[in-house]
């Protein structure tokens, strides 16, 4: 794409600052949470001198430990999901779950939300704490996220012990060089949507119609809350209206992405990847992306923005209670 065309183009960024571009604005939003008490069995770490330590030696199983890592991130951030940290011993711990406090999963349908996030240093391990219905609800639909394969026959077993029914879904995960370059601290600059107003209610129901997990009134509650709360960027096109965009989840996952047939494969999608990726460098917040393996396109534009696959998968365990599955 020229020069000339693209200044037709305008990139949007939901955070907290804006920074001017001759094309692009940036802008942030973020929320704080409150914590709960422990679980049986785990130990709740809900001290921030504890909750530092244990982002930065997360740091050092990059990239297994991502998707903990990037959840604990926010959670030392504001906490604007309000998540808590569990641990199965510390400081010498040898499993970590990330789940939503209590008063979050109060719709046992909602899987969008009743997200747990696992890093596991011995995963053959882990059934007995996953079998554990006051860690894991087993009552309602779940997900279970996490960058171990080797979880996989763990979480079936629980799930089965648990009359849970279990489907497994799998993508490339990728990151990129800066990313590695970032340092584990909490030197981030956040505060609250509310000083430069809220986004658009209609991008916000424009992604949810796009994304391929998405397009009911579950999803679209959790869309807005991500956008809310944390770092997205839209691409608008000559005419003013969204092209392209992407956003990120509690984990600091780059996703969402999705771009209007009609302006693909133009370098669009690279592009906001890249203007998003240098922002979250210069904002010190950790980034990476999840692309399925028959997504050529998207693989394309994560190739072209710098991004590269890591030698880890990213995977994704969706649970269904007996009565809740849904077929």
């Amino acid at each position: 794409m020229s020069a000339t065309s693209m200044e037709m183009y305008k990139v949007h960024f939901t955070h907290l600052v804006s920074y001017h571009f001759p094309f692009t604005s940036f802008q942030s939003f973020f929320l704080k949470g409150s914590r709960t008490e422990a679980s049986h069995n785990m130990i709740l770490l809900n001290n921030s001198q504890k909750l530092l330590a244990l982002y930065k030696s997360l740091a050092r199983s990059i990239p297994v430990s991502l998707k903990v890592y990037g959840s604990v991130y926010h959670i030392n951030h504001g906490n604007p999901f309000n998540m808590e940290v569990l641990v199965d011993s510390w400081p010498d711990y040898q499993m970590v779950i990330i789940r939503p406090q209590k008063q979050e999963m109060t719709d046992d349908m909602d899987s969008y939300t009743n997200v747990y996030r696992i890093f596991s240093k011995d995963p053959q391990k882990s059934q007995e704490v996953l079998k554990n219905c006051e860690i894991i609800n087993w009552k309602q639909r779940l997900q279970i996220q996490g960058l171990q394969e080797s979880l996989g026959e763990e979480i079936r077993a629980a799930a089965f012990s648990n009359s849970v029914k279990v489907e497994h879904s799998r993508a490339g995960l990728f990151i990129t060089e800066d990313f590695l370059k970032l340092h584990a601290s909490n030197k981030s600059k956040l505060g609250s949507w509310a000083e430069i107003g809220q986004p658009d209610d209609e991008f916000e129901r424009l992604v949810n119609d796009n994304w391929k997990r998405g397009k009911n009134e579950r999803s679209l509650r959790y869309i807005m809350r991500c956008i809310e709360v944390l770092p997205a960027a839209c691409m608008l096109g000559p005419e003013g209206t969204p092209i392209s965009w992407i956003t990120m989840d509690p984990s600091c996952e780059v996703g969402m992405g999705y771009c209007m047939e009609k302006y693909r494969k133009k370098g669009n999608m690279a592009q906001l990847l890249v203007r998003h990726q240098k922002y979250l460098c210069q904002k010190n917040i950790p980034f990476y992306v999840s692309v399925l393996e028959d997504n050529k396109d998207s693989r394309r534009s994560v190739g072209l923005a710098g991004y590269f696959e890591a030698p880890c998968e990213w995977h994704q365990w969706t649970c269904y209670p007996q009565n809740l599955v849904p077929f």
